[in-house]
């Protein structure tokens, strides 16, 4: 992750791992501010929909739906800009970058 509207991203970040087989998404992710969480859904084309759920380090459960478009910056990584809504209701977006190629 390396910028997000739902908190101030640390340093390591959030790591998400992603896998597909024929447009059924899944995965899981961890730090910063998620001990453990999970992912599944579905992509069509640069879209991507999952929901997911996660316990914070606060000791929250949060669960709830994500859509992100999918694209690649100027050295060739995949780019997921993600639209979510927070656990208070707000709007949020977060961006994730392809580590390496």
């Amino acid at each position: 992750m390396v910028s997000s509207t739902a908190s101030v991203v640390s340093d390591p970040p959030t790591r998400f791992r992603y896998s597909e087989r024929d447009g059924v998404v899944w995965g899981e992710y961890r730090g910063d501010t998620v001990t453990e969480g999970r992912f599944c859904g579905s992509r069509e084309g640069d879209v991507l929909r999952v929901a997911f759920v996660h316990r914070s380090t606060a000791g929250a459960l949060v669960s709830g739906a994500a859509t992100s478009t999918i694209s690649q910056d100027a050295e060739g990584r995949l780019v997921l800009t993600e639209d979510f809504t927070s656990p208070d209701g707000s709007p949020e977006v977060s961006v994730c970058r392809e580590i390496g190629v």
